[in-house]
């Protein structure tokens, strides 16, 4: 096994050890500094994936860009070209459920916006390295994204996520801040 798939099985382990309250608690920590982020209260047009348990929460996220009347927008997978369509989100009526649980856009409902127009994207992952870069799932999705994307980016994880380095290969692209339920880390200081 290599040492990012040694990570990601450590995370899953980590992960499954948080019970609801805990979770709850730590997601609510995590929106709130989030909310106070200068990123956040300058975006127009955020870019959010729909969280799967134990991920941190996107819901009270989503809600709450909404309540400021932001535009959100959300990734829909698109595996011949290992590409991510971001569509407008105005309801969660609006999501399906496609493969492994995960929830996308319904492309009738929602609208496909221009990457470049996204202000603020919020970057998933399985574990983050205090310098900003992130192991995801394994599908490279988001590295093949942010090779082309210019916009402010922030990773939202638990303290269990959080490794002081991780293995970086040529192709991974660091996030500019993390922000955990007890601190925000700016990646390049």
């Amino acid at each position: 096994m290599n040492r990012k798939s040694e990570i990601r099985k450590m995370v899953k382990e980590r992960l499954a050890a948080l019970n609801k309250p805990l979770y709850e608690d730590k997601s609510y920590r995590i929106a709130t500094k989030l909310f106070q982020d200068r990123s956040w209260l300058e975006a127009k047009t955020i870019g959010v994936t729909i969280s799967n348990f134990p991920e941190v929460d996107t819901y009270q996220i989503i809600r709450k860009a909404w309540e400021l009347g932001k535009r959100v927008v959300v990734p829909k997978c698109v595996p011949a070209q290992k590409q991510l369509i971001f569509r407008t989100l105005e309801s969660f009526a609006h999501l399906e459920s496609v493969f492994f649980g995960l929830y996308e856009p319904v492309e009738e409902l929602t609208t496909p916006v221009d990457g470049e127009t996204i202000d603020l994207l919020i970057v998933p992952g399985l574990a983050f390295g205090r310098s900003g870069f992130r192991i995801g799932f394994g599908g490279g999705y988001y590295d093949r994204f942010l090779a082309g994307y210019h916009g402010e980016t922030i990773s939202l994880a638990f303290r269990e996520q959080m490794f002081e380095e991780l293995p970086v290969e040529e192709h991974d692209l660091p996030v500019a801040k993390i922000i955990t339920e007890t601190e925000v880390i700016v990646a390049d200081e």
